[in-house]
């Protein structure tokens, strides 16, 4: 079992190329994650159910996992990614005719609760962009990130990628390999451009000093590249400062991109095609705006609301 999962996985960087966060994610729902806690890992209920081969799935071992993690509390979230995460092996075991057929085919997902996601006020926003000591080398790199993030939707793990060659300041532009390395062109606000400016002349030479080679846009004070633990550090510290009441993390400022973007008046699809998603559906989420900008929008748009408003305001 363990020298296929390990096939498995140079399959899913060699072939899939799914990033780090991704890979281990899936390592995590079917080995499972030994640091905590009793074992929820795929693998690891096998093992518990004394199951000792792959061809001994069915969707009825299946069904019995996912029971045995919602008794275990598990939110509902995570267990359809770990169920994604063993659907995807098995395919993978069938499609290497591992196994003669995909057992687990038809199998049901739990139906999820819908959540929207969270995002910043305008308010908020700014005051997280405004929180970095602009007088050190780690403060203008942080507010230029942070920016950035913003002003383009970019995942954390696009942003960590990011090279000086995929920039031009100019045409205010990015190169990003979103999932699945994919390609796209996204776009900074002039305020993004001016703080990446900033950190570029005034930040970044003093980060680089450890590391002349460096190619990297964003750069710990090693000089090597931050990586994505270092950037959620660094966004929830400011939020810290700025006295936000928000668990605030790097996809929230994604989230917040999106919710504005839309809140603004921009069509559904130029944003799908700004995030990078495959399908509108995903975008779709986005849809959901303030009451209060939905109130602004109908009394604006509708003639008879527009005539009951101004008559409101007379009396």
């Amino acid at each position: 079992m363990q020298e296929v999962f390990n096939r498995y996985i140079n399959y899913l960087v060699a072939e899939r190329n799914v990033s780090p966060y991704t890979l281990r994610n899936y390592t995590n729902d079917l080995v499972g994650n030994f640091t905590r806690g009793s074992g929820k890992g795929f693998f690891q209920f096998l093992k518990l159910r004394n199951i000792d081969s792959l061809d001994k799935i069915d969707k009825w071992v299946l069904r019995d996992y996912l029971a045995y993690l919602s008794n275990e509390g598990v939110a509902k979230g995570s267990i359809a990614r770990k169920l994604s995460a063993i659907r995807s092996f098995y395919r993978y075991l069938a499609r290497e005719k591992i196994l003669p057929n995909n057992p687990l085919e038809h199998s049901v997902s739990p139906k999820l609760d819908k959540r929207l996601p969270s995002f910043l006020t305008v308010d908020e926003t700014i005051r997280l962009l405004n929180a970095p000591d602009l007088s050190t080398p780690q403060g203008l790199r942080d507010r230029a990130l942070m920016e950035l993030i913003y002003a383009a939707g970019l995942r954390v793990s696009e942003l960590v990628n990011l090279n000086l060659e995929n920039m031009d300041i100019e045409t205010h532009e990015i190169r990003v390999w979103g999932k699945g390395a994919k390609e796209r062109v996204v776009l900074m606000g002039e305020l993004a451009v001016i703080a990446i400016n900033n950190y570029l002349v005034h930040g970044r030479p003093g980060l680089l000093a450890h590391n002349k080679s460096s190619g990297a846009l964003f750069l710990n004070r090693d000089g090597d590249r931050l990586t994505e633990r270092i950037v959620q550090i660094i966004i929830h510290k400011y939020a810290k400062l700025a006295n936000i009441d928000k668990k605030v993390y790097p996809h929230l400022l994604r989230h917040t991109f999106a919710t504005h973007m839309l809140d603004g008046g921009a069509d559904l699809r130029v944003v799908q095609e700004l995030l990078g998603h495959a399908n509108l559906s995903t975008t779709q989420i986005y849809t959901h705006v303030t009451q209060n900008q939905a109130r602004k929008v109908y009394l604006s748009a509708h003639p008879m609301a527009k005539i009951e408003s101004d008559n409101h305001e007379d009396k």
